[in-house]
């Protein structure tokens, strides 16, 4: 007599996979409105599941396939939301061999052969259920004509025929066939809830597993019942015998969560060589150092959270000591020292990942993030910097207090203070025009006015010419008279009388002169901007700056005309791209 042959092993994600309605969890509307349904006789002709990865679109499919051609142990019943398991059909449906319960994998049948099967065989009735049912896997993958082709057919099925869709993207799916399915959204399944079901399925297993351990397992599925399982069935195997959070870390290759904080307060210290020392000792450890990042990101993002909304500090996949940690640091840390965290660790993240040496990569991003640490705020900055300035000079100051701070000044680059406003030069030199008669050229009555002409037209070459090689001699209407500089082009004259004569329509006289000419426009415009610079350089905060960051150097300065000036062109342009509806094409 020879010894039966064992059982083969089946997975726990299969072995506790949901039979009925009572055994999905964290699906309470749908299971009610679809329990509503059978009751009242409802059944839809066709259903679309949607929801991330392992929260039960499948197994849901199968559950309602079951339901409806479930005839009960006495063989009298009719459709229910609790099929018996036991019954020939039951039985069939969930070993997956159903003649009329059909399932198609539609990321490996995209084409509108597929389809024109399913089209041609719905007219044949079910060979022994009561009801034909096709489940469709994945169905946004169809193509475009392959959901063209089943549009008709979903529409106007026959009545012993029911469709049931799954899909993880929801976008991809034609609106035309969302229309014609009932739709349910699957949701992740909670933090507390997963806790409890991984709790039962250990049990159930006699597998000893501690509470921290199912914890991480929970938290790494990320909502997915089917990933949790796994990990779970994984987490058993490894610990071999009882299973404790440091053999789960070793396996999911994460870093200590402890550890992880002590690695966040040393980068918030600004303590590189201990930072350092740390992710060091995790790598020997076995940490990933990409997924050391990762926790740190985590962690930032969670302590973020707890900022704005302190009861997320209560997280039931998260130890005691680790809510602690958190509050305390949501409590210390300003939000914008995390978020520019958080900005850094993607940055780094990247990186790490297209590097050819993850922990090279992840030790300098490390470093990076303790040097940002230690740079004071944009507040205490200025603080500083107002604390340390030199006391301004007698009577000196930029003038006697005539250059201090202005309200209504441009902001620095740090969002504290005011760059020095300063009226500065109206413009380029011109001369004055007297009082003209109403003619074809009044409008023209500075030089002012030429050069916006030729700024109206955008010639670009004429403008840089004329304000880098004439030096305005004499002007009114019609007539210029200019001093070139030693480098001006030779027909700079004859260009610009004829360009002024074809924009104006009137002649023009241009005329050169070998003396008498003011500075150029460039000339009178780089004087301008020296005099304001040197004017901020004397103001006793400009000085703390300049001490502080001796490389750094005064690259532009604001007026307060020139904000105004700057902010009304901008409302202008907004006003001239409004859609006009009257405008003809």
């Amino acid at each position: 007599m020879t010894e039966a042959e064992p059982k083969p092993y089946q997975v726990l994600a299969r072995k506790y996979r949901p039979e009925t309605f009572v055994d999905l969890v964290g699906q309470d509307a749908m299971v009610r409105t679809l329990k509503n349904s059978f009751e009242a006789g409802r059944i839809a002709q066709a259903f679309i599941m949607t929801g991330i990865r392992g929260t039960g679109k499948t197994t849901t499919a199968r559950i309602i396939a079951k339901g409806m051609n479930c005839i009960g142990v006495d063989g009298n019943g009719g459709p229910t939301t609790e099929p018996c398991g036991k019954c020939e059909h039951c039985t069939a449906i969930m070993e997956g061999r159903h003649v009329d319960v059909i399932e198609m994998d539609a990321a490996s049948n995209t084409g509108v052969a597929n389809i024109r099967e399913i089209i041609d065989s719905v007219h044949y009735r079910a060979a022994s259920a009561r009801y034909k049912v096709y489940i469709i896997d994945e169905v946004h993958m169809l193509s475009t004509g392959a959901f063209n082709a089943l549009l008709k057919t979903l529409e106007e099925p026959p009545a012993h025929v029911k469709f049931i869709f799954a899909t993880t993207e929801i976008r991809k799916v034609p609106v035309t066939v969302l229309s014609r399915c009932q739709r349910f959204d699957l949701r992740r399944i909670e933090p507390e809830v997963m806790l409890g079901l991984m709790r039962k399925i250990a049990n159930a297993e006699g597998a000893e597993i501690t509470e921290d351990a199912i914890a991480l397992i929970t938290r790494a599925a990320e909502g997915s019942a089917r990933d949790a399982t796994s990990l779970l069935d994984q987490a058993i195997s490894h610990g071999a015998g009882e299973t404790t959070a440091e053999q789960v870390r070793a396996m999911l290759g994460l870093a200590d969560r402890g550890r992880v904080f002590d690695l966040f307060d040393m980068i918030m210290r600004g303590q590189a060589a201990e930072a350092l020392g740390e992710l060091s000792a995790q790598y020997s450890d076995g940490a990933d150092p990409m997924a050391v990042l990762r926790d740190l990101a985590e962690i930032t993002h969670w302590i973020s959270v707890i900022k704005i909304t302190p009861e997320a500090a209560d997280d039931p996949t998260v130890s005691p000591d680790e809510r602690s940690r958190g509050k305390t640091a949501a409590d210390a840390l300003p939000m914008r020292v995390l978020t520019r965290m958080w900005q850094m660790l993607l940055k780094a993240i990247e990186e790490v990942s297209q590097a050819p040496n993850a922990m090279m990569a992840a030790e300098m991003a490390i470093i990076r993030l303790t040097h940002v640490a230690e740079l004071p705020s944009p507040e205490e900055l200025v603080r500083k910097l107002q604390n340390t300035a030199p006391p301004p000079h007698p009577g000196g100051g930029g003038g006697g207090g005539a250059y201090a701070p202005a309200q209504g000044g441009s902001t620095n680059a740090y969002g504290g203070g005011h760059v020095p406003t300063h009226s500065g030069p109206s413009g380029p030199v011109a001369s004055a025009a007297p009082q003209l008669a109403q003619n074809s050229l009044a409008r023209y009555a500075t030089f002012e006015s030429v050069l916006d002409l030729i700024r109206a037209h955008r010639d670009v070459q004429l403008l840089v010419e004329v304000e880098n090689y004439m030096r305005l001699a004499n002007f009114r209407p019609g007539r210029i008279e200019f001093e070139p500089t030693p480098n001006a082009p030779r027909d700079l004259a004859a260009k610009l009388g004829s360009r002024l004569q074809t924009w104006t329509g009137n002649r023009w006289a241009v005329i050169v002169v070998n003396e008498g000419g003011q500075p150029t426009v460039s000339e009178v415009r780089d004087a301008a901007e020296a005099e304001l610079k040197a004017e901020a350089a004397a103001l006793p905060l400009v000085q703390s700056i300049l001490a502080a960051f001796p490389k750094s150097k005064i690259a532009d300065v604001r007026t307060a005309k020139d904000l105004e000036t700057g902010a009304l062109e901008e409302a202008l342009e907004e006003v001239e791209d409004e859609w006009d509806p009257f405008e003809e094409d």
